[in-house]
C-alpha cells in the first residue's frame, strides 16, 4: 500500500471523526505526494515518498521558526502539520546508529584515522546507506567528530 493510499485513508478517517485541522493537514500532504507523482509521471518509490514527507515537515518547521511569536494560530497549525506528517515517515537513525554506520564505512574503506581530505570519499560511500534514514546535518556532525 503506497503512502498516497495510506494518507488518503487517514484523511477519510479524519473526515469521519470531524477533525478538520487533521484533515486539512493530511489534504496538504496528499496534494504534495500526488504532485510529485505527477511530476515524475510514474508511481513513487517508498524512498521518494519519504523524501516528500520529510520536505513537508522541514517546510512546516521553517514556518514555525520564521513566524513572529504573536502569530500563534500559524505556529500551532504548522506544529500540528509536523505531528501529523511524522506519523507517515520511518523513524530516523540516532547518533549512535549513524556512528556505527560511519565505523563500518571507515573499516570498509580501510581508513584508520580519517582526515579532512578523506571526507569526500567517505561521504560518497556513507550517504547512500543513510539516505532517507538519517538527517544529513546529523550525519555530517557525527562524521566531523571522527576528524577531531
Amino acid at each position: 500500500m503506497s503512502k498516497i493510499d495510506t494518507v488518503r485513508a487517514a484523511m477519510m478517517q479524519a473526515m469521519k471523526d470531524k477533525d478538520k485541522p487533521r484533515k486539512d493537514a493530511l489534504s496538504l500532504l496528499l496534494s504534495a505526494l500526488k504532485s510529485k507523482a505527477i511530476d515524475k509521471r510514474a508511481d513513487l518509490t517508498e524512498e521518494e515518498e519519504n523524501a516528500v514527507i520529510f520536505r513537508e515537515i522541514k517546510q512546516a518547521q521553517e514556518t514555525v521558526d520564521t513566524t513572529p511569536a504573536d502569530r500563534t494560530e500559524i505556529i500551532e497549525e504548522a506544529k500540528l502539520r509536523m505531528n501529523v506528517y511524522s506519523e507517515f515517515v520511518p523513524k530516523l537513525m540516532d547518533e549512535d546508529e549513524i556512528r556505527e554506520v560511519v565505523k563500518a564505512v571507515l573499516a570498509e574503506l580501510d581508513i584508520a584515522q580519517p582526515t579532512a581530505r578523506d571526507k569526500g570519499r567517505i561521504m560518497k560511500t556513507l550517504m547512500p546507506r543513510v539516505k532517507g534514514k538519517a538527517d544529513g546535518a546529523l550525519v555530517n556532525k557525527v562524521l566531523g567528530a571522527f576528524f577531531a
